[in-house]
Protein backbone atom coordinates (compact mmCIF):
# COMPACT_ATOMS: atom_id res chain seq x y z
CA UNK A 1 0.00 0.00 0.00
CA UNK A 2 1.61 3.55 -1.22
CA UNK A 3 1.42 6.02 1.45
CA UNK A 4 2.87 9.71 1.79
CA UNK A 5 4.94 10.75 4.20
CA UNK A 6 7.83 13.32 4.89
CA UNK A 7 10.89 12.42 3.19
CA UNK A 8 14.07 11.36 5.53
CA UNK A 9 17.88 11.46 4.67
CA UNK A 10 17.96 7.67 4.42
CA UNK A 11 15.49 8.09 0.99
CA UNK A 12 17.97 10.52 -0.78
CA UNK A 13 19.68 8.21 -2.84
CA UNK A 14 15.68 6.59 -3.62
CA UNK A 15 14.36 10.20 -4.22
CA UNK A 16 17.45 11.33 -6.90
CA UNK A 17 16.95 7.76 -8.74
CA UNK A 18 13.04 8.33 -8.89
CA UNK A 19 13.60 11.75 -10.47
CA UNK A 20 16.19 10.73 -12.70
CA UNK A 21 13.78 7.78 -14.24
CA UNK A 22 10.46 10.39 -14.08
CA UNK A 23 12.16 12.82 -15.81
CA UNK A 24 14.22 11.09 -18.47
CA UNK A 25 16.90 12.50 -20.79
CA UNK A 26 16.39 15.34 -18.33
CA UNK A 27 16.58 13.82 -15.03
CA UNK A 28 20.25 14.43 -14.08
CA UNK A 29 19.46 17.74 -14.01
CA UNK A 30 16.26 17.87 -12.27
CA UNK A 31 17.45 15.56 -10.04
CA UNK A 32 20.14 17.93 -9.25
CA UNK A 33 17.55 20.78 -8.69
CA UNK A 34 16.24 18.64 -5.94
CA UNK A 35 19.63 18.39 -4.20
CA UNK A 36 20.09 22.35 -4.67
CA UNK A 37 16.87 22.82 -3.09
CA UNK A 38 17.47 20.39 0.05
CA UNK A 39 20.41 22.22 0.67
CA UNK A 40 18.80 25.44 1.44
CA UNK A 41 14.59 26.81 0.36
CA UNK A 42 13.10 23.36 0.85
CA UNK A 43 10.54 23.97 3.75
CA UNK A 44 7.99 20.42 3.29
CA UNK A 45 9.70 17.29 1.21
CA UNK A 46 7.50 14.44 0.72
CA UNK A 47 7.73 10.79 -0.51
CA UNK A 48 5.17 7.95 -1.87
CA UNK A 49 6.05 4.95 -0.15
CA UNK A 50 5.22 1.39 -1.32
CA UNK A 51 5.96 -1.14 1.96
CA UNK A 52 9.42 0.67 2.50
CA UNK A 53 10.44 1.75 -1.87
CA UNK A 54 10.03 5.30 -2.65
CA UNK A 55 8.26 5.39 -5.98
CA UNK A 56 7.30 9.59 -5.70
CA UNK A 57 8.59 12.60 -4.69
CA UNK A 58 7.43 16.01 -4.55
CA UNK A 59 9.34 19.39 -2.57
CA UNK A 60 7.63 22.42 -1.62
CA UNK A 61 10.57 25.19 -1.69
CA UNK A 62 10.28 28.92 -0.63
CA UNK A 63 9.60 31.57 -2.71
CA UNK A 64 8.37 34.83 -2.78
CA UNK A 65 6.03 37.43 -4.53
CA UNK A 66 7.01 40.71 -4.90
CA UNK A 67 3.86 42.46 -3.81
CA UNK A 68 3.76 45.99 -4.05
CA UNK A 69 3.20 46.14 -0.23
CA UNK A 70 5.56 43.92 0.83
CA UNK A 71 7.43 40.80 0.15
CA UNK A 72 5.26 37.96 0.49
CA UNK A 73 7.09 34.37 1.24
CA UNK A 74 4.94 31.36 -0.80
CA UNK A 75 5.72 27.90 -2.06
CA UNK A 76 6.89 26.45 -5.34
CA UNK A 77 5.74 23.05 -5.95
CA UNK A 78 8.36 20.88 -8.05
CA UNK A 79 9.81 19.07 -8.90
CA UNK A 80 7.41 16.48 -8.66
CA UNK A 81 8.37 12.82 -9.75
CA UNK A 82 6.40 9.28 -10.21
CA UNK A 83 8.58 6.53 -10.83
CA UNK A 84 7.98 5.88 -14.53
CA UNK A 85 6.24 2.42 -14.14
CA UNK A 86 4.02 3.65 -11.17
CA UNK A 87 2.59 6.38 -12.74
CA UNK A 88 -1.29 6.91 -13.94
CA UNK A 89 -2.01 5.10 -10.77
CA UNK A 90 -3.20 8.10 -8.34
CA UNK A 91 0.51 8.59 -6.94
CA UNK A 92 1.34 12.30 -7.87
CA UNK A 93 -2.30 13.46 -7.38
CA UNK A 94 -1.89 11.87 -3.66
CA UNK A 95 1.46 13.89 -3.28
CA UNK A 96 0.03 17.34 -4.45
CA UNK A 97 -2.94 16.78 -2.21
CA UNK A 98 -0.47 16.35 0.87
CA UNK A 99 1.76 18.87 -0.19
CA UNK A 100 -0.66 21.16 -0.48
CA UNK A 101 -2.56 20.54 2.59
CA UNK A 102 0.68 21.06 4.29
CA UNK A 103 1.17 24.26 2.56
CA UNK A 104 -2.43 25.65 4.70
CA UNK A 105 -0.80 24.41 8.23
CA UNK A 106 2.04 26.53 7.87
CA UNK A 107 -0.04 29.49 6.68
CA UNK A 108 1.69 30.94 3.32
CA UNK A 109 -0.90 32.20 1.19
CA UNK A 110 0.14 30.39 -2.15
CA UNK A 111 1.47 27.88 -3.45
CA UNK A 112 2.97 28.22 -7.58
CA UNK A 113 4.22 25.71 -10.00
CA UNK A 114 5.11 25.11 -13.95
CA UNK A 115 3.30 22.62 -15.41
CA UNK A 116 -0.04 20.84 -17.30
CA UNK A 117 -3.27 22.95 -16.62
CA UNK A 118 -4.93 19.84 -17.51
CA UNK A 119 -4.03 18.32 -15.05
CA UNK A 120 -2.91 20.79 -12.28
CA UNK A 121 -6.82 22.20 -12.30
CA UNK A 122 -8.11 19.12 -10.29
CA UNK A 123 -6.09 20.76 -7.48
CA UNK A 124 -7.27 24.19 -7.77
CA UNK A 125 -4.49 25.54 -9.76
CA UNK A 126 -5.49 28.54 -12.13
CA UNK A 127 -3.64 30.67 -14.58
CA UNK A 128 -1.17 32.70 -12.21
CA UNK A 129 -1.92 35.48 -14.48
CA UNK A 130 -5.84 35.50 -13.88
CA UNK A 131 -4.97 36.12 -10.38
CA UNK A 132 -2.73 39.11 -10.47
CA UNK A 133 0.28 37.62 -10.86
CA UNK A 134 3.61 37.79 -13.17
CA UNK A 135 5.49 34.78 -14.37
CA UNK A 136 9.30 34.28 -13.13
CA UNK A 137 10.36 34.38 -16.70
CA UNK A 138 9.02 34.55 -20.17
CA UNK A 139 10.26 31.12 -20.85
CA UNK A 140 7.65 30.08 -18.77
CA UNK A 141 4.44 29.96 -21.33
CA UNK A 142 1.20 31.72 -19.56
CA UNK A 143 -1.02 28.55 -19.34
CA UNK A 144 1.70 26.84 -17.44
CA UNK A 145 2.61 29.29 -14.56
CA UNK A 146 -0.10 28.33 -12.29
CA UNK A 147 -1.28 28.85 -9.19
CA UNK A 148 -3.43 28.17 -5.92
CA UNK A 149 -4.32 30.74 -3.25
CA UNK A 150 -5.09 29.53 0.23
CA UNK A 151 -7.06 30.63 3.18
CA UNK A 152 -3.46 32.63 4.41
CA UNK A 153 -4.51 34.50 1.15
CA UNK A 154 -5.46 39.04 0.63
CA UNK A 155 -6.18 40.47 -2.58
CA UNK A 156 -3.00 43.04 -2.27
CA UNK A 157 -1.01 39.67 -2.46
CA UNK A 158 0.00 39.84 -6.27
CA UNK A 159 3.34 41.10 -7.75
CA UNK A 160 6.22 39.31 -9.67
CA UNK A 161 6.81 35.61 -8.42
CA UNK A 162 10.23 35.18 -7.57
CA UNK A 163 12.13 31.76 -7.34
CA UNK A 164 14.63 30.14 -5.24
CA UNK A 165 18.44 30.60 -6.22
CA UNK A 166 18.71 27.00 -7.59
CA UNK A 167 16.30 27.19 -10.55
CA UNK A 168 18.27 30.50 -12.12
CA UNK A 169 21.95 28.14 -10.67
CA UNK A 170 20.50 25.19 -12.91
CA UNK A 171 18.78 27.11 -15.45
CA UNK A 172 15.44 25.25 -14.91
CA UNK A 173 13.24 28.12 -14.57
CA UNK A 174 11.00 27.09 -17.78
CA UNK A 175 11.80 25.53 -20.70
CA UNK A 176 14.16 26.35 -24.02
CA UNK A 177 14.82 26.10 -27.50
CA UNK A 178 12.86 23.55 -29.31
CA UNK A 179 10.60 22.37 -25.94
CA UNK A 180 9.61 25.81 -25.50
CA UNK A 181 8.68 26.54 -29.20
CA UNK A 182 6.57 23.24 -29.41
CA UNK A 183 4.82 23.90 -26.22
CA UNK A 184 3.93 27.36 -27.26
CA UNK A 185 2.77 26.60 -30.46
CA UNK A 186 0.16 23.35 -28.33
CA UNK A 187 -0.92 26.21 -26.45
CA UNK A 188 -1.25 28.91 -28.84
CA UNK A 189 1.07 31.46 -27.00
Amino acid sequence: MTSVRPARTSDDAAIRAVTTRAFGDDGAQVAALVGALEAGPVRISLVADDNGTVVGHTLLSRGWVDAERALVEVLVLSPLSVDPPRQRQGIGSSLVRAALAEADTLGVPAVFLEGSPVYYSRFGFVAGGSRGFVRPSARIPQPAFQVVVLPAWEPWMTGALVYPDAFWTLDLAGLRGDTLAAVRAQVGE
